[in-house]
């Protein structure tokens, strides 16, 4: 007879480290948070989890490169390329597009987010690589844990096959104007942080967390961006790792063209004042700097559906010309 796993954190420590837990002490959550967070975060990944990645033609995903930077990434297959082997261990059978700056290797941290608009399910799972090879990568989860819908837009898939022949990568320290027309316009971004110092034990590692928002939820000026933080699941994973550690690499989808457009960045965040009060449904602001931009024409290998945007979104606002 096969041993049921332990339900919730089966660990002493704090399934969050010290960058988490100092946002939920300056909230006064953090005795709420732990009780929370020892029940719904897992050292494994439940059956539904490993049912829904199984069907899923694409994950995020958020690693580290040599230089500490974290980037943010998509990996792409028919469903079925998500396998769990076991509740331990997902296999992805990919390797990232051509021109994505993903560092897999064996050893490296990585962060995980499955995620299906048409439904607006979401899941998480970190842990570390074990294998990487052409085939793909195995990684050996550390924490998985469900995440809510809200801000999440509704959008439909299409497989699409791009041309032949890549289109070779645009790489600039900066952004130009059609980037930052693409940003203005979005609705949807993907945020990869990192905090792998070795004192954050299991709850350390890479994390890719998704950001949604009416287009113009992003304010564009120059090669600084800052957006809203609304109200969440009180987690701060990515809030949590920019305390302690500020780069991180965002990911903006063009839904209708394909491309695929990598920022690397520097964060800080606001957490009050005038700018944070006149924004409708922040709680507080996160601003970007950015210093390295990687641009992929046509590279993602579906096109979507219009949106269908977040009930949450009707108490949000956007930044004003």
């Amino acid at each position: 007879m096969s041993v049921m796993p332990p339900t919730g954190w089966d660990r002493e420590e704090s399934p969050f480290h010290a960058g988490e837990l100092a946002i939920q002490r300056r909230l006064g959550i953090d005795e709420k948070m732990d009780r929370a967070g020892r029940r719904s975060i897992r050292t494994y990944m439940p059956d539904q989890h490993r049912e829904f990645f199984a069907q899923l033609p694409f994950i995020l995903a958020g690693t580290v490169d040599p230089d500490g930077q974290p980037w943010a990434s998509i990996l792409t297959g028919r469903p079925g390329f998500l396998a769990t082997p076991d509740d331990r261990t997902l296999t992805i059978a990919a390797r990232p597009l051509p021109g994505d700056p993903a560092t897999l290797v064996p050893g490296a941290a990585i962060g995980l987010l499955g995620i299906e608009p048409p439904t607006r399910r979401r899941n998480r799972a970190n842990g570390t690589v074990t294998r990487a090879d052409a085939d793909g990568i195995t990684v050996a989860i550390r924490q998985s844990f469900g995440n809510c819908p809200k801000y999440i837009q509704a959008r439909t898939p299409e497989p699409f096959e791009p041309a032949p022949g890549m289109v070779p990568p645009r790489e600039s320290a900066g952004l130009d104007d059609a980037d930052r027309a693409r940003i203005a316009a979005a609705d949807t971004f993907f945020i990869a942080t990192a905090h792998a110092a070795a004192e954050a034990g299991a709850a350390g590692g890479a994390d890719v967390s998704h950001r949604g928002g009416k287009p113009g939820f992003v304010r564009v000026e120059g090669d600084r961006l800052t957006f809203p933080d609304f109200v969440g699941n009180f987690l701060f994973n990515t809030l949590g790792n920019l305390a302690l550690e500020p780069r991180a690499g965002l990911l903006i989808p063009d839904y209708a063209t394909g491309d695929l457009l990598y920022l690397a960045a520097r964060a800080e965040i606001i957490w009050d004042g005038p700018e944070v009060d006149a924004w409708e449904g922040a709680q507080r602001l996160v601003r970007l700097d950015v210093t390295r931009a990687i641009r992929l024409a046509g590279a993602l290998p579906f096109r979507w559906s219009a949106p269908e945007y977040s009930p949450a979104l009707e108490r949000t606002g956007i930044w004003q010309k």
